[in-house]
């Protein structure tokens, strides 16, 4: 029994005296926490995405029509976009020109156009709008046309009764329309009070009752008495006209939308392990041995660092050709663009890679802060759920992680099939965030006591 405490003693005093390993311990299931309490709505009232980026092109003179722009614009989940800027800084308006080439270089990937005549055409009542999409992420392009169609069905009735306003004027004329206005107002009026002049003026607002008929059901179905009759006749009178405008020809949708994420995430799980090689170098003497020869420590370094491109090179393409095999992802097809994509990720994981080395004071303190850096990137970086999920300041450090713009480029190249030209950008951060961090590597190793 005392040698069982005497080792137990031991044990907890290794245990303590490595920091980084105590903090790791309640760092990682803290971090993990503190992201999906903000991605599922435990640390704020509400849940669901917030700041996407929706277009609206409002060719409708329409109050309710501007009513409809109002309410997108009051939701939270939506950044509405309604100006299109000039080369010169300056403004205007959003036509629905401007649409398709906007959805294609990703300044948004969502858009709505009202069109002039609200009237969903034919011989029937209706209304008609346009919805384009870049549906990169399924749960997100899901929960927009969700939002899209809330909004019009409870808050926008008017709508509907200004195209059934609309579509009568057609049918019987102007004049006889006005005057079986008149006359339903009096007849209102006459039946169960009210001003008359108050009520012909709501006729004309295109109120017909709508308005009372969606705050009922809203009702119900806040109650948990969903009306399905009321479901159906909205959905009948309201045509969404929707086109894809991204990724229309892509095999395997699903499959292609998700790859990425899984790849750059185990790349760098791989790429990370890899580093600690360096102090199973040191500890095997290998290290003093390589120094004694005419080797530099830059050498050194430089060596994993090259290492580590190709086997993570290597990784991606062995990961996205088993997609093709077993999904139907078109890499064959891409395989250039997609191999320079591979290349800049490969390298921006290394660097990260030899960094956490660099700062770490053992292999098992780099392999827990590893695992610490690897998890909270996926999650803020898009590989698990939409950044669309997270509040707006989780949004922008997303965008400081390699993750996140790995993950642009694989959508780049297998999603929206984008030049080289096209990719340069995305590219060019991932190259540049390798350097900048293989530069703070190289320094911190140079004074490390990894080579003493």
């Amino acid at each position: 029994m005392h040698a069982i405490r005497v080792l137990l003693y031991k044990g907890f005093t290794r245990y303590l005296r490595n920091r980084m390993a105590v903090a790791l311990t309640f760092a990682v299931p803290i971090a993990m926490i503190y992201i999906f309490g903000w991605v599922f709505g435990l640390n704020r009232k509400d849940s669901g995405p917030n700041g996407i980026r929706l277009a609206v092109v409002n060719e409708s003179s329409s109050p309710a029509a501007q009513k409809l722009v109002d309410v997108l614009k009051a939701e939270k989940a939506f950044q509405v976009v309604t100006k299109f800027t000039n080369p010169d800084k300056t403004t205007r308006p959003l036509v629905a020109a401007d649409l398709k080439p906007l959805i294609e270089d990703g300044t948004f990937r969502f858009a709505v156009v009202i069109p002039k005549e609200l009237n969903a055409g034919g011989s029937t009542f209706g209304v008609h709008l346009r919805f384009l999409s870049n549906p990169l992420n399924e749960i997100e392009a899901q929960t927009v046309n969700g939002l899209l169609q809330r909004a019009i069905f409870s808050h926008v009735p008017e709508l509907l009764g200004q195209s059934l306003q609309a579509r009568a004027r057609e049918w019987i004329g102007e004049e006889r329309f006005d005057q079986f206005n008149a006359n339903l107002a009096t007849n209102i009026a006459d039946t169960f009070g009210g001003d008359r002049d108050q009520i012909l003026a709501a006729i004309k607002q295109g109120d017909f009752g709508i308005q009372r008929f969606t705050r009922n059901n809203g009702s119900n179905a806040r109650a948990g008495g969903v009306s399905k009759a009321a479901t159906d006749f909205f959905s009948r009178i309201i045509s969404i006209e929707q086109e894809q405008v991204v990724g229309r020809e892509v095999k395997s949708p699903a499959a292609t939308r998700v790859v990425g994420g899984w790849a750059i995430m185990f790349l760098m799980f791989a790429l990370n392990g890899a580093a600690t090689s360096l102090f199973e170098e040191k500890k095997s003497g290998l290290v003093q041995r390589l120094l004694a020869a005419p080797v530099t420590r830059a050498d050194i370094l430089w060596a994993h660092f090259l290492f580590g491109v190709v086997l993570g090179l290597v990784q991606l393409v062995t990961v996205f050709f088993v997609g093709q095999l077993f999904f139907g992802i078109d890499v064959t097809g891409h395989l250039v663009n997609l191999t320079i994509v591979c290349v800049a990720a490969a390298a921006a994981c290394t660097a990260l890679g030899m960094f956490i080395a660099s700062v770490s004071t053992s292999p098992e303190s780099a392999m827990g802060l590893a695992t610490f850096v690897v998890l909270t990137m996926s999650a803020c970086g898009g590989a698990w759920f939409p950044i669309s999920f997270m509040p707006e300041f989780m949004q922008q450090f997303a965008r400081f992680t390699i993750t996140y713009w790995a993950i642009d480029g694989f959508a780049q190249v297998l999603w929206a099939g984008k030049s080289l030209l096209q990719l340069l950008p995305t590219v060019g951060i991932l190259l540049g965030i390798a350097i900048g961090v293989m530069t703070l590597a190289v320094w911190r190793l140079n004074h490390s006591k990894i080579f003493d």
